[in-house]
């Protein structure tokens, strides 16, 4: 059995098959609903069903809560059709431009930058080419079926070599293999890009920036694009980590400030030790940023890591500052332990 979707205020129709999720329809027919994790854990493809009715798989009660659900609210990624369904949802035009491609790619450097992150570079086929945006990530495709999604930490036009930022989380299926047993001239295989957090380079508001840890890899990406677009948007990069060692690329964004002008960078270290001898700024990244900018009405934000400093900052952003709910942007790093919760 087939239904219909249709999507307002667009009026654009697609079917989706019986069992289907309401966002792998929508994307197989090149729709571009927002989406990140797609596992029902970020709400970043949060919606309304206004007529017809859907049936929710496993989701997080942050992502859509039972009140939400009970107003109409949908998650995309773990809704299936009951019936025909008209849904209310913003649409990402330019989202199906480049088509989902499954590739090999070899292992062509491991880099440690931290005691817990690692860099790995992947050189692709001969003549092959990953077409993506600033901001998407790739999902492995491992061996027993499971995928691990992360986020490119290059810029497009530097993409002789597609790197990553890999942070381990001891136990973990992908991660305890990169730090332990995966060398250089591996052979790894990935689908990409996905995702919809990248630039809205239709705007020219004031934008922040907002990393917490790895989180920091696909706000590099867009960094790099906004210097190779000699954009002159005021752009504020705004970096939480836990330590000053989590900080990993501390250095590359000072330098930054000299090939961006309209870049101001703010390093924030919550849990600093005597021993670090941190003179910066202290505390929750996204409470610095409400320090700095009591009225957000004219930014756009762009916001990445994990999943409490993505929701905290959407939260008070929109509460506390002002910011239009439409001008957030997040891509929140859901692990199998935050899904198992």
């Amino acid at each position: 059995m087939t239904f219909q979707v249709t999507v307002t205020p667009s009026g654009r129709q697609f079917s989706c098959d019986e069992g289907e999720t309401v966002l792998a329809a929508a994307l197989r027919s090149g729709i571009g609903l927002p989406y990140g994790c797609k596992n029902g854990a970020c709400g970043s493809c949060k919606g309304k069903v206004i007529a017809g009715s859907v049936t929710h798989g496993v989701h997080q009660q942050k992502a859509l809560s039972d009140e939400e659900q009970a107003q109409g609210g949908a998650l995309f990624c773990c809704a299936r059709p009951d019936s025909d369904i008209s849904i209310e949802a913003r649409e990402i035009i330019v989202s199906g431009d480049y088509p989902l491609k499954k590739m090999p790619s070899r292992v062509a450097k491991l880099e440690q930058l931290s005691d817990d992150v690692m860099l790995i570079a992947l050189q692709l086929p001969a003549n092959e080419r990953l077409q993506y945006r600033a901001g998407q990530y790739i999902e492995f495709m491992l061996r027993d079926g499971k995928r691990r999604s992360y986020s490119m930490a290059n810029a497009p036009h530097l993409d002789e070599q597609i790197t990553l930022h890999v942070r381990h989380m001891p136990g973990g299926l992908f991660t305890d293999q990169v730090f332990g047993t995966l060398k250089e001239r591996d052979i790894l295989r990935f689908e990409g890009p996905h995702g919809t957090f990248f630039l809205r380079e239709d705007s020219e508001k004031p934008m922040i920036l907002l990393a917490s840890g790895t989180g920091f890899a696909p706000i590099k990406a867009l960094v790099e694009h906004l210097i190779y677009a000699k954009s002159t948007r005021p752009v504020t990069l705004y970096w939480g980590g836990r330590r000053p060692q989590d900080l990993y690329m501390h250095a590359l964004c000072q330098e930054w400030l000299t090939t961006l002008p309209n870049l101001t960078y703010i390093p924030v270290v919550s849990d600093a030790l005597p021993e670090d001898g941190w003179t910066g700024r202290t505390g929750f990244v996204h409470q610095a940023v409400i320090a700095d900018h009591a009225d957000l009405s004219g930014y756009q934000v762009y916001a990445c890591g994990a999943p409490v400093v993505v929701d905290s900052a959407r939260r008070d952003f929109v509460k506390l500052c002002q910011l239009p709910e439409d001008e957030f942007y997040a891509d929140s790093f859901t692990s199998e332990a935050d899904l198992a919760a």
